[in-house]
C-alpha cells in the first residue's frame, strides 16, 4: 500500500509539472500585467532607438503597443541583436520579437505568426559607383565586396548571391550600409524597406536598379515554438486588424507597402 501512495504522489507532481510548464505567456503576460517584446532598435523605418532617451519608434513599435493596449497590458521592450533574436524567444527572456523575416532556420527553434507584410532584398552602393554597378550580376565578381549584418536573413543572401565577391557581415551595432559610407565594402544588401529609408537619410546612397529585388519572403513575430495558445491569440489578433485596415494605414504612415 506504501508503495502505491508514493507511485500516486509522484504521478501527481509529475501532472502538477506538466500542468505549470504548459501554462501559456498569456497567462502571465495578463496575470503579470506586462507584455515583453524583443527588439533590435537598429531597423529604420520599423524599429529605432534613441540611445539619449533610451525610447523606441517604428513602425514595430507601434504594431506592438497597439497588441499591449489591445491586450489592458503595459509594454516593456526588451534590447536584443540579430544574432540573439531566436534565443531571447526560447529562453523567455520576452514573449514576442517585433517583425522578423520568416526564414527555416528560425522556424527550427521558434514559432511564427501569421504574416502581416512581405519584403524583399535589394543592394546598396554608393552614388559614385552608379555606372560600375548596374545589376546583381555586376556585384557577383572576385574583388568586390558586399556586406551584410550577422544574424539577419541577408547574412546567408550575400554568400548565396556572390560566391564569387568578398563577403563582410558585421555584428551589431555595426550595421551593413555603414560598410559602404565608409568605403570599406562596395555593396550591401538589405530588405527594401529599409533601402528606401537609407537613401532618403544618405544622398550618396542609391539602390542598385536591379530588374528586380531577390527573395521575397514573408514578414512576422517569433513567438515560443509549443505556445499554441499564444500563438492563436496573435494570429486572432492579426487577423482582425488586417480587417480593420490597421496595417494598411499604419504601412502608409511609415511609408511601407503594407500588403
Amino acid at each position: 500500500m506504501k508503495f502505491f501512495k508514493i507511485v500516486a504522489a509522484a504521478a501527481l507532481l509529475a501532472t502538477g509539472a506538466v500542468q505549470a510548464s504548459a501554462q501559456s505567456a498569456l497567462d502571465e503576460i495578463l496575470s503579470g500585467g506586462v507584455l515583453k517584446v524583443g527588439t533590435t532598435g537598429d531597423w529604420n523605418p520599423m524599429t529605432m532607438r534613441d540611445i539619449a532617451t533610451n525610447s523606441y519608434v517604428g513602425y514595430d513599435i507601434d504594431v506592438m503597443t497597439a497588441l499591449a493596449n489591445d491586450l489592458g497590458v503595459e509594454i516593456e521592450f526588451v534590447p536584443t541583436d540579430w544574432k540573439t533574436l531566436v534565443a531571447g524567444v526560447t529562453s523567455g527572456q520576452y514573449h514576442i520579437t517585433g517583425s522578423a523575416s520568416v526564414s527555416p532556420a528560425r522556424a527550427k527553434a521558434a514559432g511564427y505568426s501569421d504574416s502581416y507584410f512581405s519584403l524583399m532584398t535589394v543592394p546598396l552602393t554608393l552614388r559614385e559607383n552608379a555606372d560600375r554597378f548596374t545589376s546583381w550580376d555586376d556585384l557577383n565578381v572576385e574583388g568586390v565586396s558586399v556586406a551584410a549584418t550577422l544574424g539577419t536573413t541577408q547574412e546567408g543572401q550575400v554568400k548565396q548571391y556572390f560566391p564569387e565577391a568578398t563577403h563582410r557581415i558585421v555584428e551589431a551595432p555595426a550595421r551593413d550600409f555603414q560598410e559602404v559610407l565608409s568605403g570599406r565594402a562596395d555593396a550591401s544588401i538589405t530588405s527594401n524597406i529599409e533601402a528606401a529609408t537609407l537613401v532618403e537619410q544618405y544622398e550618396n546612397l542609391i539602390i542598385i536598379p536591379v530588374d528586380a529585388g531577390r527573395s521575397p519572403t514573408p514578414v512576422a513575430m517569433l513567438l515560443p515554438q509549443a505556445d499554441q495558445v499564444w500563438i492563436n491569440y496573435v494570429n486572432t489578433w492579426i487577423g482582425l486588424k488586417q480587417e480593420q485596415g490597421f496595417f494598411d494605414d499604419l504601412g502608409e504612415q511609415w511609408g511601407l507597402n503594407a500588403e
